[in-house]
């Protein structure tokens, strides 16, 4: 690969690329699709193999390519590469997605040795960067803590971003990072990579940069090969999960509106369709709830005019009671005591009050305390001979297991089936994989980070074909696995279980990078000492519900929810399908601001947030839109009025595209009024 960057108006002019750079490359291969190690390469390989007859070289040549037109704005490169001393193929996939400016990029690897080839290593995609410096955004954190960024120059060397957790993948460092080109980019200017590793499971994904004078960068991405060795028998095919990445040379606000449009198009379910206003119970009853309080509760759903209540964590367990998170899990039947006329009755009681049905589970886990632990501790990932170690007071399930893959899903098969009606399901997954053993796969245990991931996409599969549009969402004790690879069978992910407005704020802005907002589920909760104005105004930004005690709103606030409720009707679409601008960034900022643009030009809403509460913090000067037509006028005026007061605009304000854009709207935002929402509506 000799260049990736801004699309050259005369293609022949690619022939002259490579002439022009003079690198310090003794290997002669440095720049190429995909390195092996052990022949001439001396940098990090992206694939690393022992042959069947225990030698380590690969020598990877090109033998062909086809370009296969999927349809009008798709199409699959395909590049075959063989060794010429050994039966040994590799074959890379580059499908590009035209409109959108958006490529996945994966390898399929097999062979025809006499015996088995063990993979060492086996990277999804090895790109190749020219530019005058690089910088790397990362991100790290923890539990309540998800999407902390980090940017820094690299320096030469590897940088490596990876996770060896098994499942939650994402809880300390997500596969998601920005490569700014010659300088660090900024929303509007600016050569950048946004790119995301779709898995899972374990990924590594390494930066390298090469000495002086070539200074080229070298991305490996795919699954972590730590303790992941994978033995390939032969006719066999090892595919790698794609590397989706996109390029603008506009900035870092260009580039997500691609991601977006790519990800509501092809990649989350019902991307381009609409999603389920909620009330959740969790942080009004947590474990401790029966039919009578719920029975309460679905009428709070239909007082606080939201479409669904959901039903979370606590609902099972007999012999193992799921009172606590220390047991239960596994045990996916009624709790008796607790709901006694069981799902199907709570399915029909919330019907009856005009509202639909979800529920949570988590069945990729186990408590020790269980029916299921006691019946069948083959079917758990754990060392025979070691102290068990719990994270949240459980154990992940074998899912490399056939018999364990029909038993998650069955948990949710049958859910469906005894209740055709439930509407939506929230998926959790809080454990991490300690003292990775499985009884399932023997000898072959290097086999287990990676086919754990396909055991659980093979689940995933069969809900999907039987239950393709059911609402589904993606929890991992918050943002533990927000991932394209698991996304493509949900139609929205859990950002954090920290829902504190303040701190949503930064968490929502930097998923925002990556995902559309009609993917982020923000809730309403207790947390965070801000007015209930604030609360909803955050959770606006993407798919809205409520996890709050109806009945502690006084009627001011229970005439403010109806009144963002509908106001959040009114403009669902435009946020969910519009192009996403961020504005004003919360970091280093008394003032956060972003606002969504409808496709015509011709709606738009700004969410404006304080996000510093030190004396006289505030906007102190207009902040500047983005996105609409310079030429058409466009009316200016505040919603989501809490009762009694005012808007900070004065009077009925029209202005033409051009004068918002360059000059702007000073929102007003101070401590009196910690969160203002704007609405522009095209004039004649």
């Amino acid at each position: 690969m000799v260049y990736f960057g801004t699309k050259l108006s005369d293609a022949k002019e690619y022939g002259s690329i490579q002439k022009m750079y003079k690198p310090n490359d003794d290997s002669g291969i440095l720049d190429d699709a995909y390195t092996p190690s052990g022949s001439a390469n001396l940098a990090e390989p992206a694939i690393t193999v022992t042959h069947a007859d225990g030698n380590k070289s690969l020598d990877l040549h090109y033998i062909s390519h086809a370009v296969a037109k999927i349809d009008d704005n798709v199409s699959m490169l395909t590049v075959t590469l063989k060794d010429p001393a050994y039966p040994f193929e590799v074959k890379l996939y580059y499908k590009t997605f035209f409109k959108e400016d958006v490529t996945e990029q994966w390898s399929v690897i097999t062979h025809n040795e006499k015996g088995v080839v063990t993979l060492n290593k086996f990277a999804s995609a090895n790109l190749n960067f020219k530019a005058d410096g690089f910088w790397l955004k990362q991100y790290h954190g923890n539990w309540a803590t998800e999407m902390r960024p980090e940017e820094s120059k690299l320096t030469h060397g590897i940088k490596t971003i990876d996770s060896k957790l098994g499942t939650r993948a994402n809880l300390y460092e997500p596969s998601t990072f920005i490569i700014s080109m010659d300088k660090p980019a900024t929303e509007d200017e600016g050569k950048v990579l946004l790119g995301s590793l779709e898995w899972s499971g374990n990924f590594r994904v390494d930066f390298e940069l090469s000495p002086e004078p070539s200074n080229y960068l070298r991305l490996i991405a795919g699954i972590n090969n730590a303790a992941a060795e994978y033995h390939l028998k032969a006719g066999e095919e090892f595919a790698t999960p794609a590397l989706v990445y996109t390029y603008s040379d506009h900035g870092t606000g260009d580039a997500s509106r691609k991601l977006h449009s790519w990800a509501r198009k092809y990649k989350i379910v019902d991307g381009e369709g609409t999603r389920l206003t909620l009330l959740n119970n969790w942080e009004s009853t947590y474990f401790d709830f029966n039919e009578p309080k719920l029975a309460q509760l679905f009428k709070d759903t239909k007082k606080l005019g939201v479409d669904m209540f959901l039903l979370d964590d606590g609902w099972f367990g007999n012999n193992h009671p799921r009172n606590g998170d220390n047991a239960g899990l596994g045990d996916w039947q009624e709790n008796k005591l607790k709901l006694p006329n069981g799902i199907s009755s709570l399915v029909k009681e919330a019907q009856a009050n005009g509202v639909k049905f979800g529920i949570w589970i988590e069945p990729e886990m186990v408590n020790p305390a269980s029916d299921l632990y006691k019946a069948h501790p083959d079917w758990v990932i754990k060392e025979s001979g070691r102290p068990e170690k719990y994270f949240r007071n459980q154990l992940v399930l074998d899912l490399t297991n056939p018999k364990v893959q029909d038993f998650v899903f069955g948990v949710v098969d049958n859910l469906f089936t005894k209740n055709p009606q439930l509407a939506y399901l929230k998926w959790d997954c809080n454990a991490v994989i300690y003292n990775a053993y499985s009884p399932y796969l023997k000898k072959d245990q290097s086999h287990l980070y990676t086919d754990y991931v396909r055991g659980l996409y093979k689940v995933l599969d069969r809900v999907r074909a039987k239950y393709p549009k059911v609402p589904l969402m993606l929890c991992s004790g918050g943002g533990g696995r927000v991932d394209y690879g698991a996304l493509k069978y949900f139609t929205e992910y859990w950002p954090s279980d920290n829902t504190d407005p303040l701190e949503r704020v930064f968490i929502q802005w930097e998923y925002s990078y990556f995902f559309p907002a009609i993917a982020s589920s923000n809730h309403v909760t207790d947390w965070g000492k801000q007015p209930i104005k604030f609360k909803i105004d955050v959770a606006m930004m993407g798919k809205m519900g409520f996890d709050i005690v109806v009945g502690k709103l006084n009627e001011q606030e229970l005439a403010y929810c109806h009144e963002a409720l509908k106001n959040y009707d009114a403009l669902k679409d435009i946020i969910w399908h519009g192009d996403q601008y961020r504005l004003q960034s919360p970091w280093g900022n008394d003032v956060a601001s972003l606002m969504y643009v409808d496709a015509a030009k011709s709606k738009a809403v700004v969410f404006n947030y304080l996000v510093n509460n030190r004396y006289n913090a505030g906007t102190k000067a207009p902040i500047r839109f983005k996105g609409l037509d310079p030429q058409k006028k466009y009316s200016v005026k505040e919603i989501n009025l809490y009762p009694g007061t005012g808007s900070v605009l004065e009077g009925k304000l029209v202005y033409k595209g051009d004068f918002l854009m360059n000059v702007g709207i000073n929102p007003e935002v101070n401590s009196y009024h910690t969160s203002v929402v704007l609405q522009l509506d095209a004039v004649n």
